[in-house]
């Protein structure tokens, strides 16, 4: 078993945190993505959408995009769950995971691929003007976010999840897309404080 990894990227870093909250290690293989390795015939015969990360199996099966390597590790080792207990809890986990995942990763990591210029070999054509347009909708989400975490110590509820995970990724994704956190996120300065501290949040 294998896992490709790149660094400090937002969705290989989803993987890495799930996996050292569940305690688990395995081999990594790093691929540079601003060096442009995952568009290697190498890499592309792992995984041809050249993204990362990519878990390779004992047995040969590739598996791509970073929560379906996540729900595979969920089913093999359920403890701690983090994908929720029953079916309320599941589907309230599942719930906030995606809108975490769709409006506030997916807007953040917009701006950096869209304005960095770091990013213009990744993102071509960078279009400036879809990165502006994104930047708003950042705020927006974590308003939400922060009403929900007014009423709960975490994401999803009382339970540290994968909308967790999601959400601190996407949050810390905010400083080299040079986005600010408002100032009166009360909760989400609180929840940002707790989860930023686990030893997870350092993979």
């Amino acid at each position: 078993m294998k896992l490709y990894d790149s660094g400090r990227a937002p969705n290989p870093r989803r993987t890495k945190i799930f996996l050292a909250e569940k305690g688990i290690s395995i081999p990594t293989e790093q691929v540079d993505m601003m060096k442009g390795e995952q568009r290697s015939p190498a890499y592309r015969a792992i995984n041809p959408m050249q993204r990362m990360p990519a878990l390779i199996l004992d047995d040969g099966t590739i598996i791509t995009e970073s929560i379906a390597i996540c729900r595979y590790f969920e089913v093999q080792q359920p403890e701690p769950p983090l994908f929720g207990v029953g079916a309320k809890d599941i589907a309230l986990t599942e719930m906030w995971n995606r809108r975490c995942e769709i409006n506030l990763l997916l807007a953040v990591a917009n701006v950096f691929r869209h304005s960095h210029p770091a990013a213009a070999a990744l993102e071509v054509p960078q279009v400036p003007a879809w990165a502006e347009a994104n930047r708003p909708k950042v705020v927006e989400f974590l308003q939400i976010l922060d009403g929900q975490l007014a009423k709960n110590q975490f994401v999803a509820g009382g339970r540290f999840s994968v909308a967790d995970i999601t959400a601190l990724v996407a949050i810390d994704f905010m400083k080299p897309s040079k986005i600010d956190m408002p100032a009166d996120l009360t909760h989400v300065k609180r929840w940002y404080g707790e989860v930023s501290a686990r030893p997870s949040a350092k993979a």
